[in-house]
């Protein structure tokens, strides 16, 4: 469960070297009405598979949870009425008020919601951010927990007999997205390899200069003591 400290607690949010990373830059000329159909379709298939995740919210009303993939190009906002639920894709949370937002990479948003990560764990090593109403962000947290949410299972039941090919082609398609993650994951280590180096060399550096200045003032000061 989340707690009150960090639900309010903001801060930068890593974002990751990832195939949706470029996906993102994709879709950044698409306008977001065009992406609505999409999360209108997942909505429906929420409500549908678990209705009890919104009527866990039955007390927040008026609540507003934005939604922020730190690497795509647009922001969701979800209405949590029960009887109206929304979920609306926007470029940005400019000129709407929003009672909560989570924060973090689409991988991690998808694990959280499916309860396969820790949200303290993923908050304390900057994987989330969690900011605005402690209450609200608790009680979509403990919603969506234990709700048994599997979004391929859940579109694959929709689809009646399309349902076998369709977890068919998931699995060929996870196994390409891992790959790709983990090349591109290579790729990144061996920019980055070079400047990790001479940031780790002047870092022995510098503590062998503080190191010397320690051993300097403990001199001075002896010879002051026997002057």
């Amino acid at each position: 469960m989340l707690t009150h400290r960090a639900a309010q607690r903001s801060r930068p949010v890593d974002m990751p070297f990832s195939p949706v990373l470029l996906a993102g830059l994709a879709l950044a000329p698409v306008p977001p009405r065009l992406l609505q159909p999409l999360f209108d379709a997942i909505l429906s298939v929420v409500r549908r598979r678990h209705p009890d995740i919104l009527e866990r919210l039955a007390a927040y009303p008026d609540a507003s949870v934005g939604i922020h993939p730190v690497d795509l190009p647009f922001v969701l906002i979800l209405d949590a009425h029960p009887e109206s639920p929304r979920l609306t894709v926007r470029r940005d949370f400019e000129g709407v008020p929003v009672t909560a937002v989570i924060r973090g990479p689409l991988a991690m948003l998808i694990a959280l919601a499916e309860g396969r990560t820790d949200g303290d764990a993923a908050f304390f090593s900057r994987q989330l951010v969690f900011e605005g109403d402690t209450e609200v962000v608790v009680a979509l947290r403990n919603a969506i927990d234990g709700a048994g949410i599997d979004l391929q299972a859940d579109f694959a039941a929709t689809l009646g007999p399309l349902a076998r090919p369709l977890r068919h082609v998931f699995g060929l398609g996870g196994r390409l997205f891992g790959r790709i993650a983990h090349d591109m994951d290579t790729v990144r280590s061996a920019l980055l390899a070079p400047a990790l180096r001479g940031a780790d060399a002047q870092t022995a550096r510098l503590n062998e200069l503080e190191a010397e200045l320690t051993a300097l003032r403990r001199t001075l000061r002896q010879r002051e003591r026997r002057a």
